[in-house]
């Protein structure tokens, strides 16, 4: 067994390249979240045309996620996280030269970065989860926070970009070739996965256990509440309140900064409450955001609306990843399935949301993600901690 002396170093610095490539892969996604209003308008598509478009990203992510975990097992997830982030600098790199040009070629790039993005998104989660085991303690919403924290720095450097007038194509390749390079670099600071005795599950038998489906489930809802801000809190802001492009993608960065706000302080709640009493509550907050923003009216309730979202928004994903690797032995293929359940929201989501805003308008279709969550609750017992049943 390695003392405590020597291993904590390494523990830190495999923490700080964790965080790092939290926040990359935050700053590459709202990057891209920007510039949604742009391909709208550039390729003139309707609410259901935007959501097939944003239905790539997703499409990718799922062919890429389900062999993911017999990827990590194989190489590792330094090797796996460095393809995935070359893959999404690619995919994102030339939807920036795409953009407002081609629709088909567009198309094909977000393709190739959701399987970036995906792959990348396992590997960080399952050395997260790895690091978090080493520390002793709950560190995995940190880690989502250093997400949000780039999301919160991809907004407002798009919103200002935007402002500017400066092309998508600049700020993209910009974002995705800095990225790139910092997350090949602090990659090789992560920890080793933990050898244990018992041999890790297949992904197949990983798909037959029943916490993990469930914890699936949770995560697939509370992944849809995220994801449909990402998406359409931008667009629902400008079609629904008739604000500026920059406004719409100020509310954006609003919420992100609440959901930032909620996973740093979210850590200390889980350790006092317990994982179940916390995401109740959170998601309750979540369903009373959403119900402020499409009918509160008033600009200090829609802001009111987009802080709780963010808020209750904040620990679904990065509790459910931490619950899925629970047992070390199979952390890798629950992550991949969880991933794969939960990424199946960002493929529903899009076009869900465009076609229901389609019939009854961008703000109001954000209803749809108060009335997941009521079912969703039901779920949540099984992300206990194994030491949560026994107290």
């Amino acid at each position: 067994m390695v003392s405590p002396v020597t291993a904590a170093p390494d523990v830190n610095a495999a923490r700080n390249a964790v965080g790092l490539a939290f926040v990359l892969n935050g700053l590459c996604f709202a990057s891209w979240v920007s510039r949604i209003p742009e391909a709208r308008d550039g390729f003139e598509l309707s609410n259901g045309g935007l959501g097939v478009l944003l239905l790539m990203i997703a499409v990718g992510s799922l062919v890429a996620l389900p062999s993911t975990g017999a990827a990590i097992g194989r190489w590792g997830t330094v090797r796996v996280l460095r393809a995935g982030a070359l893959a999404a600098a690619l995919g994102l790199g030339t939807t920036g030269l795409a953009l407002g040009s081609s629709l088909v070629v567009t198309g094909a790039a977000l393709f190739v970065y959701g399987i970036g993005i995906g792959v990348w998104d396992v590997a960080m989660n399952v050395e997260g989860a790895e690091v978090e085991r080493g520390l002793g303690r709950t560190v995995m919403p940190r880690f989502h926070a250093g997400f949000s924290l780039g999301t919160v720095v991809g907004a407002l450097l798009g919103a200002g970009f935007v402002a500017l007038g400066v092309p998508g194509a600049v700020h993209l390749l910009a974002v995705v070739v800095l990225s790139a390079v910092l997350v090949w670099r602090g990659a090789g600071a992560f920890l080793p996965i933990a050898e244990v005795e018992e041999a890790p599950a297949s992904a197949a038998r990983a798909w037959l256990e029943p916490r993990t489906l469930l914890i699936g489930v949770m995560v697939l809802a509370l992944a849809m509440t995220e994801g449909t801000a990402n998406d359409w809190l931008a667009v629902a802001l400008v079609d629904g309140y008739d604000v500026s492009h920059a406004v719409g993608v100020a509310g954006f960065g609003l919420f992100v900064a609440a959901m930032t706000l909620g996973r740093v302080a979210g850590t200390h709640l889980l350790d006092a409450f317990g994982r179940t009493a916390v995401l109740w509550s959170t998601m309750a907050v979540a369903a009373a955001g959403v119900l402020l923003i499409v009918l509160g009216g008033h600009p200090a309730l829609v802001v009111l609306g987009i802080v709780f979202w963010g808020l209750g928004a904040s620990l679904g994903f990065p509790v459910g990843m931490s619950a899925a690797a629970d047992d070390p032995a199979r952390a890798a293929a629950r992550v991949s399935v969880v991933s794969t359940i939960g990424y199946a929201a960002f493929l529903a989501g899009p076009p869900l949301l465009g076609f229901v805003g389609d019939q009854v308008g961008t703000l109001d279709a954000l209803l749809v993600v108060a009335v997941l969550l009521v079912p969703a609750a039901l779920a949540v017992p099984a992300a206990r901690k194994p030491a949560e049943h026994t107290t």
